[in-house]
């Protein structure tokens, strides 16, 4: 099934992110844990899957997507949906290891709101581009965001493709997001040097 790239995906991308996704991950931070995020919404009516955060405090690969397909194959709503008919939502732009297992996960798409700049610039958190650089070789941004497996598309994207009118009340909430995960990367980095985390 076709994703439509709109508005109303959009909304409901953020309103995922503002309301289910930022709960978890403040009490993941006040845990030790980093502040990355993920759920996953059904194509057909944008409805919720299942929200998870980062869980590195429990195990280093507990990215908040790898956490959040560990909790989805735990669940018994993984025997009944289907991860064709899926959108996959990450707050930040998926690293290598996330972009593979949403691939062998069997996800055609990933959207995401912080690119892997951000999680460097903003976040202090820059082992995402590190590891693109040091092992693959490649520059920010330098892989195939359209390829066999998946399709994928930050957020900001659709938006600047948008009307004025209906980008304007997105980008206020995008920025009510950005202010709560900027308290959020604070406290985390504050307490970062207490948590076992080897890439903290």
């Amino acid at each position: 099934m076709e994703i439509n790239e709109n508005a109303d995906l959009v909304r409901k991308l953020l309103d995922v992110m503002e309301h289910d996704i930022l709960a978890l991950t403040g009490k993941g931070v006040h845990a030790g844990n980093k502040v990355f995020g993920a759920a996953l919404l059904r194509k057909p009516d944008l409805s919720l899957v299942m929200a998870q955060t980062n869980n590195e405090t429990e195990n280093p690969l507990w990215h908040g997507e790898v956490h959040l397909l560990k909790c989805f194959y735990e669940d018994p709503v993984s025997k009944q949906e289907a991860t064709r008919d899926m959108i996959f939502l990450s707050t930040h732009e998926p690293c290598t290891m996330c972009m593979s297992a949403i691939a062998w996960a069997g996800f055609d798409n990933f959207f995401y709101f912080f690119s892997h700049q951000d999680s460097r610039d903003s976040f202090a958190i820059p082992h995402d581009l590190k590891m693109l650089k040091e092992v693959f070789g490649l520059e920010p941004g330098g892989y195939n965001h359209d390829n066999a497996f998946w399709r994928g598309r930050g957020i900001f994207d659709i938006i600047a493709t948008l009307p004025d009118h209906e980008a304007q009340p997105l980008l206020d909430q995008a920025a009510r997001i950005r202010d709560r995960y900027s308290e959020l990367s604070s406290l985390y980095q504050n307490g970062k040097d207490k948590n076992a985390i080897p890439l903290n």
